[in-house]
Order: structure tokens, then sequence, then C-alpha cells
């Protein structure tokens, strides 16, 4: 029996011209840009089509225009391949591509997850701009491993100042750290003396999926208590425990837990493999990364982009 997963793409995978050519060809997709503007109160399609990179970087941007270009590509898939989009049945999204999974699977509307982004985007900007703080990736290494370096960066810096933790654990060998930027630069050496493959320092506002975005949780959550969320029609996996809820309440309360914790997103996708059963999957929106990290969980499984 087939069992089709959508994968929607988070922060990172947006690039100047995401967007354009689907809004120029498709009316669902133009129509789509055209709510967000009203929403937003700017036009969003502009920024996503010709930039500035710098403004489309920030995340106060970013992740709204992330969140509409994947759902734009869905409306292509809709259009092209409707049974594909029928017989969907399970979804995830990393860290923000959660939202837009939560919107496809009906448990709240579009309008609502802007809305919602859009708040989530400000709020941890703000977080960010509080704490000189950052992100770095390690590849060729473990968890084991990666957190004894984040204890060593730690112990080398001043005591009680510094935050650093595993934020992302993606796939096999690609993990990502996050923190006060004093504890980012002491340990890319030590990850490297370490022997990790490459640690690449990431072009973030900061240290996300960790405590120091604990002064974004108080505005979420009162973002997410204006939102009428129902229960999805299809399984979406939560970043935080890589697994499905059907709770509003619960989902509520793992969104604003997901902003503070790591994303398990290898163990997402070991669930929908070993548990659920997952025969293929579709990434939906900018970028590549999704395919290229399940690539590296189960090398033959079938993933097929749909670009925005």
């Amino acid at each position: 029996m087939t069992k089709t997963a959508f994968l929607f793409p988070g922060q990172g995978a947006q690039t100047v011209g995401m967007g354009a050519e689907l809004a120029a060809s498709l009316p669902a997709a133009r129509a789509l840009f055209d709510r967000a503007a009203n929403i937003l109160g700017y036009d969003l399609l502009q920024l996503c089509s010709v930039g500035p990179a710098e403004k489309l970087n920030s995340t106060v941007y970013s992740q709204p225009a992330l969140f509409a270009c994947s759902l734009a590509a869905l409306e292509q898939l809709k259009q092209d391949s409707p049974d594909i989009v029928d017989g969907c049945a399970v979804t995830a999204g990393l860290s923000l591509g959660e939202y837009t999974a939560l919107v496809f699977a009906g448990a709240m509307d579009f309008d609502a997850g802007l809305r919602l982004v859009q708040a989530r985007g400000q709020a941890m900007q703000e977080a960010s701009d509080a704490v000189s703080s950052g992100m770095v990736s390690i590849l060729g290494m473990e968890r084991e491993p990666i957190e004894a370096l984040c204890t060593q960066s730690l112990e080398q810096g001043t005591r009680g100042e510094d935050v650093l933790q595993i934020a992302n654990l993606l796939c096999p060998g690609n993990i990502v750290v996050s923190g006060s930027a004093a504890a980012c630069e002491r340990v890319a050496p030590l990850a490297e003396a370490a022997g990790a493959m490459k640690v690449i320092p990431l072009a973030v506002a900061g240290a996300f999926h960790t405590p120091i975005m604990q002064p974004a949780i108080e505005r979420l959550k009162a973002a997410l208590a204006e939102v009428d969320l129902q229960s999805p029609r299809i399984p979406v996996v939560s970043n935080v425990d890589a697994r499905p809820h059907e709770d509003p309440d619960e989902i509520r309360d793992l969104l604003v837990q997901q902003v503070v914790n790591p994303v398990l997103w290898e163990a997402s996708m070991r669930w929908l493999i070993d548990d659920f059963g997952m025969t293929n999957c579709y990434e939906i929106g900018p970028g590549r990364v999704l395919r290229g990290l399940l690539k590296r969980v189960a090398r033959k499984l079938p993933c097929e982009n749909i670009s925005a």
C-alpha cells in the first residue's frame, strides 16, 4: 500500500526569485500572495521575487515568505496531480515548515497560519536582537561527541553567561548547535580538532531552538491562543517529539516548545519510515534540503521536489 508524505522546508531554504514563476503562471498561487500582502501589510511577492536578499533572509520576512511559497508550490501540485495531493497520508515540516504542514492538514487556514508565522518571526527576531548568538552546523560527527564539545566550549567561557546546545538533529552526521556568539566561536575549532568533516557557521539571526528564544514564548502563546486550531485530517509529525498529535491544545503547546527545544528531524523521518510505513514523499517548497537529509536516513526512498 502506498503511503505518501509531504515535507515542507524551514528557514534557510529561501532564495531571491522564489515564487515569481508560480505567481506569474498559476492564478491560485498569485491569489495566495495577494492574500499575504493584505495580511502582512507589504508586497511579499515583490520581496520574494527581487529581494533584496538581506531583507528576505531576515527572520521577520523569511518565515512568512517560505510559508507562502511552499503553499504556492502545493497549488501547482494540486493543479498538475490532484490525486497525489488527495492521497497524501501524512505530513511534516522542518521548524517553520511545521506550520505549513498544519495548514495543509487542515488544522488551520492560510490566513491564520500566516498571522502565526508573522508573529513567530517577529518574536524570534526580537529575542535574537537581545542577545548576540548564532548557530553552527557540524558535519561528520554524532550526537554524544557533539554534546561533549558543547560542554567543553561552555567550560572555556564565563560560567553561567553562555548557552550552547544541540538545536537540530537533521540526519546522521549532520547536527546543528546553537547558542551565544562566544560559545559558537569556541566550538568551531574544537569540532575541527575533534575530527569534524566540516564546521559551518550559519547565516541566521540568532540561537533558534535554545533557551535564548525564551522571550519569544509569551508572544507566540498569545498568537496561538487567537487561532481556532482543529484536529489535523492527517497526521502531522511534531518537531519536538517526532510523533503526531491530534489534540489542538497539545499541538499549541508543542508549537511553543518547538522554539526552545531541539528539532528532531532525523527521528521524525525514522518514525515516518519505520512506524508509519512511508513509501514515498514530496518536498514541497523552495530548495532541496529535506530531500538531501532524507537520503542520509533512507537512501533509496523516493522523494520528489515540487519547487517554488
